[in-house]
């Protein structure tokens, strides 16, 4: 089973972005592999609209994207920018990159 760090929003519509990572989680599931979403295990202990509470969730979720057999970006509703440091993030450390749809639009 293939370790998948996914990339999706989660600022802006907050609301919309979870019910979306929900549906992203799913589709990886669905395709075998074990997902890992930081930006919606870490906000549950973490204020993402705290600056140094932001940047622990961003680091914490990075020593586990360095882990991963593959960066999973899911595109239906954009790049953000923290989904960007996400991608960047795993080509530092060499992880494959897949970009994804689940054939929704905004």
């Amino acid at each position: 089973m293939a370790l998948v760090v996914v990339e999706s929003p989660y600022s802006g519509d907050v609301e919309a972005n979870v019910a979306y990572a929900r549906r992203c989680m799913a589709d990886c599931l669905r395709r075998g592999e074990a997902p890992f979403l930081s930006h919606l295990l870490y906000t549950q202990a973490l204020d993402d609209s705290v600056p140094v509470e932001r940047t622990r969730g961003i680091n914490a979720g990075f020593a586990w994207g360095a882990m991963a057999d593959r960066c999973v970006v899911y595109i239906d509703r954009g790049i953000s920018f923290g989904m960007k440091q996400g991608i960047a993030n795993a080509e530092r450390f060499g992880i494959p990159m897949e970009h994804r749809s689940l054939g929704e639009s905004q």
